[in-house]
């Protein structure tokens, strides 16, 4: 196994290891400690099925549903994500954290690459536990006694789900608040993050949304300076998973007029700190 890392601030591909053979306790643990390291793993052609990709999902954790779409019929647990043709918007098109609307946030995203666009279709990843230690102490030490509220119900965020409910949407989905640290601590690294996102923290425990504007803006454009990113690069196969709880990802949606499919799968978190 080769684990090389990505251009850029996070993220390592990962080869020689055939993922539809299941990895034994040792080679899992390898892995977990070079995810933990470098906040994103991706592995190229690995087509795996949808009963095997779920068997890999659960390796890593305890796979939960995600709660506005429904899954494949078969796999309720893997949820389709898809921008057709005629479509122009696509689905999480912007930086965000998956899910930080819930209690308990996903501690990580699962992606496998199923049809791709002949060019484009990225997706950036930033890295917020840089973007945390690059800001001045005293901003450090104000931000750590802050907390936020995240919403599932912003209006850019929505209308990224528009298509997709539409077609394969969860019977009256609800909204989802919940507040967390502006600074959280990593449970498995110790190390602290940035822990807001443009897609969902609507503002400051205690605060107006426009109280909060004026930071939360300048927080947002600096957790996504070009210091802090990577880039990965799909084809049909490639499976990718991050870390929810130090990154932020952003698929370009710069392919209209082709279809991309991608499956998903969302592991776990506990409630951040």
């Amino acid at each position: 196994m080769k684990i090389t890392r990505l251009p850029g601030a996070l993220g390592a591909v990962v080869e020689g290891i055939d993922l539809a053979q299941t990895p034994g306790k040792a080679v899992i643990a390898d892995l977990r400690h070079a995810w933990l390291e470098h906040l994103v793993l991706v592995f190229h052609d690995q087509p795996l099925p949808p009963a095997q990709f779920l068997a890999f999902a659960k390796l890593f954790g305890e796979v939960v549903e995600y709660p506005f779409l429904k899954g494949l019929d078969d796999f309720p647990l893997i949820v389709p994500v898809v921008k057709l043709e005629h479509e122009t918007v696509n689905f999480g098109g912007l930086w965000h954290t998956d899910t930080t609307y819930q209690l308990r946030p996903p501690s990580a995203t699962m992606l496998i690459a199923r049809e791709v666009p002949p060019a484009g279709g990225d997706t950036l990843f930033a890295n917020q536990y840089l973007a945390y230690e690059a800001l001045p102490e005293p901003l450090q030490a104000e931000l750590e006694e802050l907390r936020s509220i995240s919403s599932s119900a912003k209006a850019d965020t929505t209308k990224t789900r528009e298509d997709r409910i539409r077609e394969r949407g969860k019977p009256a989905a609800e909204e989802y608040h919940a507040d967390h640290p502006v600074v959280r601590t990593h449970p498995e690294t110790g190390r602290k993050s940035l822990f807001i996102n443009p897609a969902h923290t609507s503002r400051f425990v205690g605060q107006t949304v426009e109280e909060s504007a004026p930071l939360l803006d300048f927080l947002f454009e600096h957790q996504v300076q070009p210091d802090f990113l990577a880039r990965v690069q799909w084809r049909p196969g490639t499976l990718a998973i991050w870390d929810n709880r130090c990154t932020l990802h952003n698929p370009l949606n710069d392919y209209h007029g082709h279809r991309r499919v991608m499956h998903r799968v969302t592991l776990a978190g506990d409630i951040p700190v």
